[in-house]
């Protein structure tokens, strides 16, 4: 199998601030932690940063590297670096906004950037230390998440989906309302997470994933909960498994672990419904705590080479923002269409729209 099995955690990759909203972590809980950190100033990387240090701390998704990425960069740099992961973008959030410190370089989601910023926890990036900067496609150059790349380095992205066994079903299916469809039911499985299930339907319905209209939500739970006795669970991470298995005919997925999937089974195939989807990445920051900054900008470069950025996508299954390594990857994941692009969302900071969006999930589920 040509990739590492990103799928198989729990909480799944996607959880917590797809919505950027702090009131997922409950309210009390939010407001403690907001309160812990943002009072430093921040950290001006903007100059010289001196000689290179010897060290380097990483805080990253876990299994979302090649198997060389570190090893080529510490022996190429004489660095040693040190590797401490999550599983989530809230266990992420959680440490940074209690104020830890001592890492270098964290890997958030887009959905996450407004927090982060907004709280100081990341510093403008030194582009005088970049000097492959421009190998990233224009769709990611000037991403809406970070305009102008200015605190962050584009590592890999993807959309959400619906993946299916070419071998089980007489043609792909084009639509999400065909989770509203009982010819499958009992063979279909939805991802265990609020954005992607309600923005689907929001999608179904044609309005946006990221609306709070009272009335547009009770549509999409309303649909969400006429979908739920066809589906054999809500799940992300065993999902993969048992479709390659043929257990699991159809799966809303994200596009990396569908790959994943299709590379060990080619009976499974990946759309993105015609009514329009997700469309998310992940990226790398400079911590403004960073004690490690000239390190940091020099892994930031080393992972902009095409060769080490096609490896990465490789691995890990997930699209590279960086176009030079399209050519190069084995598994090359093409961009967005302007056509496909209108039907792409990013999804958003929610605002106060959060609490009314975990509400209906909470109802959802509990049905």
């Amino acid at each position: 199998m040509p990739f590492f099995a990103r799928s198989d955690r729990n909480p799944s990759r996607r959880d917590f601030l797809q919505g950027v909203g702090a009131a997922a972590l409950g309210s009390s809980a939010a407001a403690a932690l907001l309160g812990a950190c943002g009072k430093a100033p921040l950290r001006d990387f903007s100059g010289d940063l001196g000689p290179m240090e010897k060290r380097l701390n990483l805080y990253l998704w876990s299994d979302y590297l090649a198997p060389d990425t570190i090893s080529g960069f510490e022996a190429e740099h004489g660095v040693a670096v040190t590797l401490d992961t999550y599983e989530s973008n809230e266990e992420l959030a959680a440490k940074l906004l209690a104020g830890a410190t001592g890492y270098d370089l964290a890997l958030p989601s887009s959905s996450l950037f407004p927090l982060l910023r907004g709280r100081n926890l990341i510093a403008p990036l030194n582009r005088n230390y970049l000097s492959n900067i421009g190998n990233l496609a224009p769709l990611f150059a000037d991403p809406v998440w970070d305009p102008g790349t200015e605190y962050s380095v584009p590592w890999g992205w993807g959309t959400t989906g619906i993946a299916y066994r070419k071998d089980r079903l007489p043609s792909a299916p084009d639509s999400w309302g065909v989770f509203l469809d009982p010819t499958y039911r009992g063979k279909m499985t939805m991802l265990d997470d609020a954005r992607d299930v309600i923005g689907c339907f929001l999608r179904y319905r044609g309005h946006s994933i990221n609306s709070v209209d009272p009335a547009q939500l009770a549509e999409a739970k309303q649909d969400a909960l006429a979908a739920k006795p066809n589906l054999r669970a809500y799940a992300s991470a065993p999902v993969k498994p048992q479709l390659i298995a043929g257990d699991i005919w159809l799966a809303q997925m994200w596009s990396g672990d569908a790959a994943q999937a299709m590379a060990e089974q080619p009976e499974i195939g990946f759309v993105v419904p015609k009514e329009g989807s997700m469309i998310f990445a992940d990226a790398l920051v400079v911590l403004r705590t960073a004690p490690n900054p000239r390190a940091a900008h020099a892994f930031l470069d080393y992972v902009l080479r095409p060769e080490v950025a096609a490896a990465v996508a490789d691995a890990t299954g997930y699209g590279t923002p960086n176009q030079a390594a399209q050519s190069l990857a084995r598994y090359p994941r093409p961009y967005p269409s302007p056509a496909e692009l209108e039907r792409l969302e990013y999804q958003r900071d929610l605002g106060a729209g959060v609490e009314l969006w975990d509400r209906i999930w909470t109802e959802i589920k509990a049905a």
